[in-house]
């Protein structure tokens, strides 16, 4: 879940719209329901078209590190060792 309560969906931008070392898995707030925005953005700040990307049910293949370190929880010492 999102900061705020929300959905995270898991998306990869398709083959062909960038090389296979950049095709990682980012975190993106949900939009509300019956709105479809120009772009979406990924919790590490990526601008993702959603003619880009595809949905996954799940992480396959590497996670963006930066998107994650984004959707941890902020508890002090938790990620003290990361990076």
């Amino acid at each position: 879940m999102g900061e705020n309560g929300g959905m995270l969906a898991v998306v990869r931008l398709r083959r062909g719209v960038v090389g296979e070392s950049r095709r990682v898995c980012h975190l993106i707030p949900v939009p509300a329901a019956g709105q479809v925005p120009d772009r979406l953005t990924a919790l590490c700040g990526e601008a993702i078209f959603p003619g880009d990307a595809e949905v996954l049910d799940g992480l396959r293949g590497m996670p963006c590190h930066r998107c994650l370190m984004e959707s941890a929880p902020a508890r002090p010492g938790l990620l003290a060792n990361a990076g």
